[in-house]
């Protein structure tokens, strides 16, 4: 007689013992906040995951048909029918943002600065454009940064004069020359002014306490722009689209923003010179689509407390081996934040200012 299969609930894995499937649930952190088939509900890690297995060259042939016929290529959803499938891709293509400066016309001297009011915690998009220092060009030297608020308005964009020599402007890619830099605003200048926005008229010390009015500041590779700028940020109030879970490649590494753009938002970036604002509107519509996931949310799950003291090991093994798939799943918490609880934050900012 075969001996009877654990399924795991999330990803349909079959395991010989049930305590072998409770290791794969501590493991996994599987939870309602990973992609989701919308055809036969299996949970996927990453979305390459998922769309290797709707649209992928070896997918589930039930899902890949039914997907064909009312999915979205983009944001893999699977719609009640064909004809809302269609109306649905409609809105969720995105087209480039029509940029009102150009790098080609910011002047060496043109720091474009958008009024906004102090308000509650909202987001931000920066980028920065690099060029060469050191003796070989290796060494990277911000030359450009732009911000942008939700609503794709620039904040702030200007040249900035590095603090060493630059040795390569990589002009191929930057579009950026010698005489942009020339008269530029120094580095320390344009912290102080990046610094200003996130801030958002909040102190450092309530800001590193409880995040205040401070802005969510989005991004992609945000680490190495802030440190070419010379800036730290509460990692708590950064959203940076290389590191979120389920934006990753399969292998846990980064994917680069235009394959990001060009799979999730349904247009290309980066075709010539490389612009901040358009890097930086691109994260800011990734982090966007992110956040307007409508996920299941349990007690606890928004914060990373809870994941420190995980479920899972405050129950006896047992008592775990006793519970069904489905048991356990209910009980699984993601091992990281979740975008989609940003939505409930804002939601409760701009009540407490009413």
């Amino acid at each position: 007689m075969e001996p009877s299969r654990h399924k795991c609930a999330a990803c349909f894995r079959q395991f010989c013992k049930m305590e072998h499937l409770v290791e794969h649930m501590k493991l996994t952190h599987h939870s309602g906040h990973e992609p989701i088939c919308g055809i036969c509900h299996k949970h996927c890690r990453f979305y390459d995951s998922l769309r290797e297995h709707l649209d992928g060259p070896l997918p589930k042939a039930e899902c890949s048909v039914e997907f064909s016929k009312r999915g979205c290529s983009l944001c893999l959803t699977v719609l009640d029918s064909p004809a809302a499938a269609s109306i649905h891709r409609e809105t969720c293509l995105m087209h480039s943002a029509s940029l009102s400066v150009q790098a080609g016309s910011l002047s060496r001297t043109n720091k474009r600065v958008h009024a906004e009011k102090n308000g509650p915690a909202s987001a931000v998009a920066l980028d920065c454009e690099m060029v060469g220092g050191g003796q070989d060009g290796s060494l990277d030297l911000c030359a450009r940064v732009c911000l942008v608020d939700e609503e794709e308005n620039v904040l702030f964009q200007t040249y900035v004069k590095p603090q060493l020599p630059v040795t390569d402007y990589r002009f191929d890619i930057t579009g950026i020359k010698a005489e942009h830099l020339a008269d530029a605003m120094p580095v320390k200048e344009v912290a102080d002014r990046v610094k200003r926005i996130l801030y958002n008229g909040e102190s450092i010390s309530r800001v590193r306490l409880t995040g205040g009015k401070a802005k969510l500041l989005v991004g992609h590779g945000l680490d190495h722009d802030l440190q070419c700028l010379m800036l730290e940020y509460p990692s708590n109030l950064s959203r940076d689209t290389s590191k979120y879970p389920p934006l990753r490649k399969t292998g846990k590494t980064s994917h680069s923003l235009k394959y990001l753009t060009k799979t999730l938002l349904g247009y290309r970036i980066q075709n010539g010179h490389h612009d901040p604002c358009e890097d930086a509107i691109a994260s800011m519509r990734l982090y966007k689509k992110m956040r307007s996931e409508v996920h299941e949310q349990k007690d606890g799950e928004s914060t990373a407390e809870s994941n420190r003291h995980y479920i899972f090991n405050s129950l006896r093994q047992s008592d775990l081996e006793k519970m069904t798939p489905e048991a356990l799943l209910a009980i699984s918490r993601p091992d990281y934040y979740c975008w989609c609880f940003d939505k409930g934050q804002i939601h409760a900012d701009l009540v407490g200012l009413q």
